[in-house]
């Protein structure tokens, strides 16, 4: 069967700026033109329901067209498959997240513009997802405690270029030994289930260093600070356990 562009755009659910804009990004493959009219086939249908699932579970533009044209075989699928199912969706607009989350559309857009915050863009703008929305609310709670904005933003941005190091070589190790990208090679399907398994145990275990390396030297400051009350009432609710960071 074949299908004009807008014909094309109405199966697919889709408008017809947004088919082309797909292939214009190279995503979707150029159609069989009979004289001036362009003609589309069932796997541009195919190809655009596929773009528009990778895209709801998170994955950029770019790597849905490293995904499209490595073919459906290929052993790095079932890994990105699972990177896309931890990622979440991301349906939610810039507005959206905003009347959700209680921030300012306008200091979102500036997280976004320092990298503090990373949409997936799709044809239809930037879209939000659930992380995006917990770690809005967050940051809105430790700003209502009377941070200033500016050294708050610097703290973050400079937390978020050491987290960016820490995962660049976690994910070389991941590589090396699970992957074994060295020649070796792994099994497709165990490697994406090791990446399950290994992502909410590392992201507990970094969570949880963070914070109790931020208890502990919050107690030496207090240690020094002759404010015994506060020093004691610390100590017990470290002692509680009832601070313990859980994730999921």
């Amino acid at each position: 069967m074949e299908y004009r562009v807008e014909e094309l755009a109405a199966a697919a659910g889709v408008r017809v700026d947004t088919v082309r804009f797909y292939q214009a990004k190279g995503l979707l493959p150029a159609p069989r033109r009979e004289k001036r009219v362009a003609l589309y086939a069932n796997r541009h249908l195919e190809v655009l329901g596929r773009i528009r699932r990778y895209q709801s579970q998170g994955l950029t533009l770019a790597v849905i067209k490293r995904l499209l044209s490595s073919g459906a075989s290929s052993k790095k699928d079932a890994l990105l498959a699972a990177v896309a199912e931890e990622s979440g969706e991301r349906v939610l607009t810039r507005t959206e997240l905003a009347a959700r989350s209680g921030v300012p559309e306008a200091l979102l857009a500036s997280l976004e513009a320092a990298g503090l915050m990373v949409p997936v863009e799709t044809a239809e703008g930037p879209r939000y997802g659930e992380a995006d929305l917990q770690m809005a609310r967050a940051g809105l709670d430790v700003l209502a405690q009377g941070f200033p904005l500016d050294e708050l933003l610097q703290l973050a941005l400079q937390h978020a270029r050491g987290a960016e190091q820490t995962a660049d070589r976690a994910i070389d190790l991941f590589d090396r030994f699970v992957r074994k990208v060295d020649g070796s090679g792994a099994d497709a399907a165990q490697v994406a289930d090791t990446f399950r398994r290994l992502l909410p145990a590392a992201t507990t275990l970094v969570a949880l260093h963070f914070q109790r390396t931020l208890l502990q030297r919050a107690l030496e400051r207090l240690r020094k600070l002759p404010q015994s009350d506060a020093l004691e009432a610390a100590i017990a609710a470290v002692q509680s356990g009832r601070l313990e960071v859980t994730w999921r």
